[in-house]
């Protein structure tokens, strides 16, 4: 793609930033704001001195040009002195990612959103005031949750009294299994969006195109008769059936250890849920924060929505394209 055309959609981008958006320079944390953007520059402030930089077009083609010469993928520590906030700009554009963590910049398949990028624009603005309560078990068990992590200290559960404990443990039930119910929609739609096993990364993490292969055995006989062909003798695959193992022993006086391993362990077992008391006390939850303008009850619904984002990474991510498993 000629740069031209990836010059007109960054300066697209840069105006569509509202004017309380923050950069940062990705080595040196330098927070900095776009002041104006004409066709050959994009002029830039830094907020801590108030010094104007003009960022010029030449060098945004020259850096693209880089990532482009180093397969896709520049190493941000290679970037010249004071070039920092070329990699920051260029990394609103919808094709380029600089990755911090990674110390990377990469020009990539899929569309991308900035990690350096503090504030809002005006997009982001409409779509806070059309935010509404989702109607999903995992919001509503993920507001009994904070409330409960807020009103007592998981840094002492061996001081907690049984019936607290007990609450806590059915409510993280409930997030674990209503969560992984939405990670799998989640996973059905990502699935017809990647198309090929590099990592896509979004603001929280990265996601990647893996492929399980399951297996499980035909019909013994047809087994049977498919190995006997190939010459393998009938006698090396017969074994011992567990299912008639059972049948024997409850004819016989022999008890299970003679013929199992058995490994006895205990652990706790969600029995039932109050579902009733649950929605209770949420719906007191939710009248409080809707009626209070105090700081703290803004900072609760801001921690829900991150954790609502959070929720979907119950699993840590492991990279890999294949995995086996036998039965």
């Amino acid at each position: 793609m000629p740069f031209g055309t990836s010059w007109q959609t960054l300066l697209e981008e840069c105006d569509a930033l509202g004017e309380d958006a923050t950069l940062t320079t990705p080595l040196t944390d330098k927070q900095f704001r776009i002041t104006s953007t004409q066709d050959p520059r994009i002029v830039i402030e830094f907020v801590e001195t108030s010094d104007s930089q003009p960022l010029q077009r030449e060098q945004f083609e020259s850096l693209a040009g880089r990532i482009s010469e180093s397969g896709g993928t520049f190493e941000l520590h290679r970037l010249p002195p004071d070039a920092e906030p070329y990699a920051a700009v260029l990394s609103l554009h919808p094709r380029y990612e600089c990755n911090v963590r990674a110390g990377t910049l990469t020009e990539t398949d899929e569309p991308t959103t900035s990690q350096l990028i503090k504030g809002t624009s005006p997009a982001t603005d409409e779509q806070d005031q059309d935010r509404t309560e989702p109607d999903l078990n995992v919001y509503a068990d993920m507001l009994l949750l904070i409330d409960m992590l807020e009103r007592h200290d998981p840094a002492t559960l061996e001081e907690w009294e049984t019936p607290v404990l007990i609450n806590l443990y059915t409510l993280l039930s409930d997030v674990q299994r209503n969560a992984g119910d939405l990670r799998t929609e989640v996973r059905e739609v990502l699935l017809d969006r990647l198309h090929h096993d590099r990592p896509v990364h979004g603001q929280y993490g990265s996601v990647q195109r893996t492929t399980r292969r399951n297996r499980s055995l035909k019909d013994d006989e047809e087994v049977l008769r498919v190995l006997g062909e190939a010459g393998i003798p009938r006698d090396r695959l017969v074994s011992v059936d567990r299912e008639k193992v059972d049948e024997a022993l409850e004819v016989t006086e022999l008890s299970e250890s003679a013929v199992y391993e058995i490994d006895e362990r205990e652990y706790v077992r969600k029995a039932e849920v109050d579902e009733e008391r649950k929605e209770t006390r949420l719906q007191g939850l939710k009248d409080q924060l809707a009626l209070s303008d105090d700081p703290e009850a803004e900072e609760l619904r801001q921690e829900v929505t991150e954790l609502e984002q959070r929720i979907e990474n119950l699993t840590e991510f492991k990279p890999g394209t294949s995995v086996s498993t036998r039965s």
